[in-house]
């Protein structure tokens, strides 16, 4: 499935609904929210704060899932074609940071 597919999920999911897409705003707080419960699965899973034993396993995967549907949202609210801006960011990443890192070696 491409970005552009994932889109068009999205799309045809909030368009069903009459209150359609909120505000960017909105959106903005939802995506923080939703980045919050993952640093809380990350920090249960990997830091120094355990859960509690009566507290259910998370679920690392559907939280970072949870964050992209919001990014895609937000993007199709904002007619933004997230396929043509991944593609950007790559080039952008590629040309600025390129020798920033060590390789690995080919074997």
């Amino acid at each position: 499935m491409d970005i552009k597919d994932w889109q068009q999920e999205v799309d045809a999911w909030i368009s069903q609904f009459e209150e359609g897409y909120w505000q960017p705003s909105s959106m903005m707080l939802r995506l923080i929210e939703e980045v919050g419960e993952l640093a809380r699965e990350v920090n249960h899973q990997f830091g120094e704060k355990p859960k509690k034993p009566s507290e259910p396993e998370g679920d690392l995967a559907l939280e970072m899932a949870d964050i992209l549907f919001i990014i895609i949202a937000m993007s199709n609210s904002l007619n933004i074609d997230l396929e043509d801006a991944f593609a950007r960011m790559l080039a952008k990443y590629r040309e600025r940071d390129s020798e920033r890192w060590t390789r690995k070696s080919k074997s």
